[in-house]
């Protein structure tokens, strides 16, 4: 496991390393790009070139790839322009907010999911899990820039039980998270389930679950010693890919309810060409990306320990 560990750690250095020099050639090579995007279309070439030299783009490319990577190792990402402060004065509070968000919907979209996942596994073809399955299908065909307008006209406009927008310009306020995660709780439980339906279904016509029902051992202990956690394997694959989506992927819902996340300070970073906060938000969606999918690996070895990497 220690040497698995180590060669995992190995690759995400590595790919960090690859998106770097893949973002650094997009966004800082052209310095000319990089000058009017800083100091705006109407400067002159002489503040351009007064800027450049200041910051250090006239080194050799090498010299500041490698300033500019050991600046993001240590924190430094430089100054937003659209916010005119230190990125990660923007950048980790946003994340934060992200991280709340993502933990009320992983809070219910998990035990709900796997559990009526699990039960229409169990009974597959029957009246549950045909319910079960039409349910998914349904809420996951509805897009989050479908469902997010519709339950804001009825828990909003028609019942008025909830607030409209999520900015929480008062405080936190834990009120204002019910429609933004409601709306990615719909979209995304139904793509575990479906996942964990399909899982509990094959295994349950394994040879090795059906040779234990007919030597008696007790239904229950079947389906929860040796059933399940071979089945929790694909779920466990999706859950971790969520956890991506859920930084990065939920722009729409974080937008549209003017909650200060993740998702919404990478849509302004775009629309303002906000370089450095660009930058910023590309290598933590990178490195979440990677970390998830090591620690996915890991936990395949103690979902079923008879998987070994080498």
């Amino acid at each position: 496991m220690l040497i698995f560990v180590t060669r995992r750690a190995a690759t995400m250095v590595l790919t960090m390393i690859a998106v770097s020099m893949l973002l650094f050639a997009a966004l800082e090579v052209n310095v000319e790009n990089v000058a009017v995007k800083v100091l705006g279309p109407y400067s002159t070439d002489e503040q351009r070139n007064i800027w450049l030299e200041n910051n250090g783009y006239f080194e050799p490319i090498y010299v500041r790839y490698f300033t500019w990577l050991s600046n993001f190792v240590v924190g430094d990402f430089g100054e937003s322009i659209r916010f005119r402060t230190d990125v990660s004065e923007v950048l980790w509070p946003r994340l934060g907010n992200t991280a709340i968000l993502a933990a009320c919907v992983f809070a219910v979209v998990i035990p709900v999911s796997l559990l009526l996942g699990v039960l229409s596994g169990m009974r597959e073809g029957s009246k549950l899990d045909r319910t079960i399955s039409v349910t998914s299908i349904v809420t996951t065909s509805v897009p989050e820039f479908a469902s997010a307008p519709l339950l804001s006209a009825i828990f909003v406009f028609y019942l008025g039980l909830l607030p409209g927008t999520s900015g929480m310009a008062a405080g936190f306020d834990p009120v204002q998270l019910i429609l933004p995660a409601l709306v990615l709780i719909i979209y995304d439980f139904g793509y575990v389930a479906r996942m964990t339906r399909a899982s509990m279904a094959e295994v349950m016509t394994t040879n090795y679950i059906r040779t234990a029902v007919l030597k008696g051992l007790p239904y229950r202990r079947v389906i929860l010693r040796h059933a399940l956690r071979n089945a929790l394997i694909a779920p466990f694959t999706v859950i971790m890919l969520q956890i991506n989506w859920l930084l990065s992927g939920v722009i729409v819902v974080e937008f549209f309810f003017a909650y200060k996340g993740f998702g919404a300070l990478l849509l302004e970073a775009s629309l303002n060409q906000d370089i450095y906060l660009i930058e910023a938000c590309a290598m933590v969606s990178v490195f979440v990306a990677v970390m998830t999918q090591a620690l996915a690996d890991i936990g395949y070895t103690y979902l079923n320990p008879r998987i070994r990497f080498s």
